[in-house]
């Protein structure tokens, strides 16, 4: 047993019970980790509360932004192949069977044939407006397609098919965070499939109006065009899209100006602050010196005059 090591993530001990082989694997977006655990807690006890030995089945999951079990992916992240490690975590960990069990001991065959049942779940939630239970059904489909796809050849047809089952999935699973108002989340899903596939329509749109949400003018309007590109039956709705966000940046730009025409009252208010006390009066007011303009641009910048 190694001495008990500190990862570089706060309230995390890891002690090695047994050592791995090679190097600590640098894991991508959508690579597959298979291991066994056990959770306890930390009572005199040792109480188990869940043991993947015991249910006879290791656990899957798939590296990813939206395939996280909170802090499971650093844990697995500092070991080696074959390597046994204890954690101590004093912090909230999500138990692994959260990712439902049901799903990942599913045989392949067993797998994609709960993707279209998981499809339906999250489209029907979704029609209700229970956009957080509906990402939980999306997000279980993409895992269960993920699972599968590792075993298949990159860009062969088998592997292409899963990739656009999962994409619209994917997708759909960025519907319901636009509702929800997670707009960066948004753009950073929608981006990973535009980087590998950059024809697809929705994708585009979907980040344009995430775009939109955040105030990103430029990016907003050209995932838009770019929309137009590729689709031109989707004028109309683009056309809404682009009008909102035409009367969101007239509202915004005028919030800016009256915010600089405060600022530029500041700005007087500082200059007549110069004028100097003489017993018999004020003296006559000056033009400011180049370097107390300066100055008062640098106060401008760091929002110090209102």
């Amino acid at each position: 047993m190694q001495d008990t090591l500190l990862l570089g993530s706060e309230g995390i001990k890891k002690t090695i019970l047994h050592g791995g082989t090679g190097e600590i694997p640098k894991f991508i977006t959508g690579a597959k980790v298979t291991f066994h655990f056990r959770t306890q807690l930390c009572d005199d006890d040792r109480t188990v509360i869940d043991d993947s030995k015991v249910v006879g089945t290791p656990m899957e999951i798939v590296i990813g932004n939206m395939f996280k079990l909170d802090i499971w992916e650093t844990l697995l992240s500092s070991m080696r192949i074959g390597e046994v490690a204890e954690f101590w975590c004093d912090t909230t960990v999500s138990q692994p069977s959260e990712y439902n069990r049901e799903s990942w001991a599913l045989s392949d065959e067993e797998r994609l044939k709960v993707v279209p049942v998981l499809h339906g779940q999250g489209n029907k939630l979704y029609k209700q407006g229970r956009y957080q239970e509906a990402t939980q059904k999306y997000k279980e489909a993409v895992i269960c397609i993920k699972n599968v796809q590792t075993k298949e050849k990159a860009w062969d047809i088998p592997w292409m098919k899963l990739e656009k089952m999962a994409n619209t999935l994917t997708l759909n699973y960025c519907q319901c965070l636009l509702r929800m108002e997670e707009y960066y989340e948004v753009i950073e899903h929608t981006s990973d499939i535009i980087n590998q596939h950059p024809g697809v329509v929705k994708a585009f749109y979907l980040r344009g109006k995430a775009h939109m949400e955040v105030w990103n003018e430029a990016e907003a309007r050209q995932d838009f065009g770019r929309v137009l590109d590729l689709d031109p039956g989707m004028k109309k709705a683009v056309k809404k899209d682009l009008a909102v966000l035409n009367m969101r940046m007239e509202e915004k730009n005028q919030e800016d100006r009256d915010k600089y025409k405060g600022n530029i009252q500041g700005l007087n208010s500082i200059f007549m602050r110069r004028l100097v006390r003489k017993p018999s009066g004020y003296l006559p007011f000056t033009a400011p010196s180049p370097s107390f303009l300066c100055a008062a641009k640098s106060l401008l910048r760091r929002g110090e005059i209102n």
